[in-house]
């Protein structure tokens, strides 16, 4: 599997996706730099990272939704490639919309970094397959915000046609109906709050956040 990592300015789990993605399939991973026009060829996966870009100024992840080489990620997203979002790389997916929603400041105002219990709503998509039949993982948050909004319409809509992948079983920090990640309608775009890249080995206290990756592996290999 081939895979690019979005690096920009503030991105701190960029290293982090490229060892999880290395080690948990063994995926070749190329680190790119936002300001970049486009991807390299032949990518199954492309992955914008945690962190700060840009320092989080304006919103998060509003600034970085406007960098040079989020045109490419629209373009691989609508050819079919998988695209995966964490922590702060969900939050410019939003901004740039490619998902619905926004990401606001935690319930209670404080920054939260702990192990998390998770839901899995939709084991059928292709960030999931691989969970098998379990209904739950355990991940890790690190956001000071990770609280998930949208109107109810959106909200309902996005239960109803299968979109939300992820929730949580106790609610760190407040989003809206308990949702931890969520993809686009394509099925092509993930958003995920808790970070897999985290997650990938015993450890680090769970492996669940490797199966994330595998599932992608698999769709890769079903498709060959």
């Amino acid at each position: 599997m081939r895979a690019a990592v979005i690096v920009f300015p503030g991105s701190n789990c960029d290293r982090d996706c490229k060892v999880a993605l290395e080690r948990s399939v063994g995926a070749r991973v190329e680190m790119v730099w936002h300001q970049e026009v486009d991807l390299p060829g032949g990518l199954d996966l492309v992955v914008l990272p945690g962190g700060f870009a840009y320092g989080d100024y304006l919103r998060c992840g509003a600034m970085a939704a406007l960098s040079p080489i989020m045109a490419g990620v629209r373009k691989a997203a609508a050819r079919g490639v998988a695209v995966a979002g964490i922590c702060n790389g969900f939050q410019v997916l939003c901004e740039a919309g490619l998902l619905p929603g926004a990401l606001l400041r935690n319930a209670g105002l404080k920054y939260v970094c702990t192990h998390v219990d998770l839901e899995i709503v939709n084991l059928q998509t292709r960030f999931t397959s691989a969970f098998g039949a379990r209904r739950s993982a355990v991940m890790t948050v690190g956001n000071g915000e990770g609280n998930f909004f949208a109107d109810d319409a959106t909200l309902d809509r996005l239960e109803g046609e299968g979109q939300v992948v992820f929730r949580y079983r106790k609610n760190p920090n407040g989003s809206a109906r308990n949702i931890a990640g969520i993809v686009d309608q394509s099925g092509n775009v993930l958003g995920l709050m808790p970070h897999p890249d985290r997650a990938f080995e015993t450890a680090l206290g769970s492996s669940d956040g490797a199966m994330v990756f595998q599932s992608v592996m698999q769709s890769v290999m079903a498709t060959a």
